[in-house]
């Protein structure tokens, strides 16, 4: 049995080549193919199954079972019953599930916005991100290039900062500025 879909297109122009081709499908070429009688169209259903049907096995230990549809279909588990509305929400709404209350939190000391303790402000992280890629800077002008950073550790120094004695032998930059509050000494 041949099926034919119809779509129905808003433009009028493009409504009559449907209509069209359809009159010289239905005139020419059906009746021909259908031995001179039209068939009446009519709704039909698809089916998803595999390219090729199982086919019954020679085995000869299994006995004379051929194996059918159902055998080549992955069956899933499925709950028995349906879960209450009431058991749906105290399994979402345990106490272990929701969110904590903190009792550390603190002042940012700079800019004096809420922060966790012993964590940076998220207000002041801009500024922090700022100055790294400043040092960052610095660093690849000192290096000339990506793949020539040495091996040893990396000193930064701000105004009225001298290098120590345990800075010998580290590579040292300068920053031609007064060391922030939270950018903490090496």
């Amino acid at each position: 049995m041949a099926a034919l879909v119809l779509v129905f297109s808003p433009l009028p122009r493009l409504r009559g080549l449907l209509q069209r081709c359809w009159r010289r499908l239905e005139g020419g070429l059906l009746p021909g193919f259908c031995g001179g009688r039209s068939l009446p169209w009519g709704p039909t259903l698809a089916v998803q199954a595999p390219a090729c049907l199982p086919q019954p096995g020679h085995d000869t230990s299994e006995g004379n079972e051929a194996q059918s549809l159902l055998d080549s279909i992955l069956w899933m588990a499925a709950p028995k019953k349906r879960r209450t509305i009431e058991v749906n929400r105290c399994r979402r709404r345990n106490p272990n599930k929701l969110i904590k209350v903190k009792t550390n939190i603190d002042i940012c000391p700079e800019c004096g916005n809420l922060k966790q303790k012993h964590i940076l402000c998220g207000y002041c992280y801009a500024k922090v991100k700022a100055e790294t890629q400043l040092i960052r800077k610095e660093m690849f002008k000192q290096e000339g290039g990506p793949f020539n950073a040495p091996t040893v550790e990396t000193v930064v120094l701000y105004d009225g900062e001298k290098p120590t004695e345990k800075d010998a032998g580290k590579r040292i930059i300068e920053r031609a500025r007064k060391r922030p509050s939270w950018f903490a000494q090496n």
